[in-house]
């Protein structure tokens, strides 16, 4: 099995910046190879997607996070990271990574592999 760790989670004022890391038993494995989704479970609320990474480069956002949040491409793609740009109070939640070797549905919760999820506290 994929095991998926988050880390980068933590306090940040709105309108600063924050990275967050989806680390794997194998990153680079993991990066070259599968489809990258993010979760975001904000207080008293389900959890929804925030974005996603495909094995092609396609990504895809969430309405509220566009233009703000990132997964940048790099050529190693060695460490799937989420840059959170310009957060909002809105975005305080626990942020989860998970992975699939199949490209899964815009949101949809069918990653087989998935991290514990990070808490991100915007203020």
């Amino acid at each position: 099995d994929v095991q998926l760790v988050e880390s980068g989670g933590g306090s940040v004022q709105a309108g600063g910046s924050l990275r967050l890391s989806c680390a794997g038993s194998d990153s680079e494995y993991i990066a070259r190879s599968y489809c990258m989704g993010w979760f975001r479970q904000a207080p008293g609320k389900e959890r929804g997607g925030v974005a996603d990474l495909n094995r092609d480069g396609s990504t895809n956002y969430a309405d509220s996070v566009k233009g703000r949040f990132t997964i940048p491409l790099d050529n190693a793609r060695s460490l799937p990271t989420l840059e959170m740009n310009n957060p909002t109070p809105e975005d305080t939640g626990i942020y989860t990574c998970a992975a699939d070797w199949d490209r899964i549905q815009w949101a949809k919760e069918e990653y087989s592999f998935w991290g514990q999820g990070t808490q991100v506290t915007v203020s």
